[in-house]
């Protein structure tokens, strides 16, 4: 029921092609597409999250925003990426239209920019920033040989991105394959199982999700892990956004070069 109303929201509001002009932003990872359009001035409202638009007022996590101070800006559209966290009902107390934001490869990206161009009045910009993402994709070069590639997402417990993790997708554009168990976003995962996938690479994330991670290869249990390690950015990586496109570059020169640099 929930989900049939947040797709006819957006059906009206993509129908309606509205230029917005007061923004909530409750999912992080499109505050970077914002930047790129040029709309950041826009963006009234954002959670603890983004630092970087500082003249707009913090609303708590994207998990538990607070609605009262959401409904104090009187936004006219709101950037979720749940309907967990910010439900239909939510958005009719604020009275304000939703744009659902959860892409997780980067086609995906590429849709959620041509729909913000849409909503926020700026189609010939956000052609021109597709144009520049989708140059960033072309330089990538083929593989030869496919690595195997385990993604930590923290290290206790052990959690690894799945297919549904716009890892995944970083991962197959730049030539290799994500080794995991599962389709959802984030899976538990065994040291025995990573051991047994014999991965080529194993990337893991520094930031808010994983702050301290012991490099892999200094970990006892991991003594016997034949993987190149290479720690990345949690933000960058873990974010479906303009950034995806460059890390999926970066990554590719690793692949071809067997490096161990990102």
């Amino acid at each position: 029921m929930f989900r049939s109303l947040w797709v006819l929201i957006v059906l009206v509001f993509a129908a309606e092609a509205a230029a917005y002009d007061r923004v909530v932003l409750l999912a992080p990872a499109a505050g970077d597409l914002f930047q790129r359009l040029g709309q950041a001035h826009k963006v009234v409202g954002v959670t603890r999250s983004n630092e970087d638009f500082p003249d707009a007022l913090r609303l708590g996590s994207h998990i538990k925003p607070n609605l009262e101070l959401i409904k104090s800006l009187d936004p006219d559209l709101i950037v979720v990426a749940s309907e967990r966290f910010f439900s239909a009902e939510m958005a009719r107390l604020v009275g304000a239209d939703v744009f659902w934001y959860q892409p997780v490869t980067l086609d995906g990206v590429l849709t959620e920019l041509a729909r913000l161009g849409t909503a926020l009045d700026c189609r010939r910009r956000a052609n021109a920033v597709a144009a520049e993402l989708q140059q960033l994709r072309q330089q990538i070069k083929p593989v030869s040989a496919r690595p195997r590639v385990v993604y930590e997402v923290t290290e206790m417990p052990l959690t690894v991105a799945g297919k549904g993790n716009i890892a995944a997708d970083i991962v197959a554009a730049a030539g290799g394959q994500l080794v995991t168990p599962s389709s959802r976003k984030l899976v538990k995962f065994s040291i025995e199982g990573v051991l047994m996938s014999q991965p080529d690479y194993y990337l893991y994330q520094q930031g808010p999700m994983n702050p301290s991670p012991t490099p892999p290869l200094r970990r006892s249990h991991y003594r016997h892990l034949n993987a190149t390690a290479l720690k990345v950015d949690q933000l960058r990586f873990s974010r479906a956004n303009g950034h995806s496109f460059s890390v999926a570059l970066d990554l590719n020169q690793v692949f071809l070069h067997q490096g161990d640099n990102l």
